[in-house]
C-alpha cells in the first residue's frame, strides 16, 4: 500500500506549543500515520496511508489560527 508524504507550508507557529496545536489540529482531523510542524522551518510534514485534501487541510489549518502557504503532497 503507497503511503503520501504531504508538506505543508504554515505561517504563524511561534513556538513548541504552536507545533503542538497544529501537530493536533490535523491529528484531530485526519487518518495520519505521522505529522511533525516545525515553527523554524514554518513546514508541517505529514504521513498518511491516503491522499490529503489541500482545501480541508487548510480549512482545518487555518481554523487553528494559522496561515497556509504551500502544499505539496508525493507517493513515498
Amino acid at each position: 500500500m503507497p503511503m503520501y508524504k504531504t508538506t505543508v507550508n504554515v505561517t504563524g507557529m511561534m513556538c513548541k506549543m504552536c507545533e503542538k496545536h497544529v501537530n493536533d489540529a490535523i491529528s484531530d482531523n485526519f487518518k495520519v500515520v505521522s505529522v511533525k510542524a516545525d515553527h523554524e522551518a514554518k513546514v508541517t510534514v505529514i504521513e498518511s496511508e491516503e491522499t490529503l485534501d489541500q482545501e480541508a487541510v487548510t480549512r482545518v489549518i487555518t481554523d487553528a489560527g494559522y496561515e497556509v502557504t504551500g502544499f505539496a503532497s508525493e507517493t513515498i
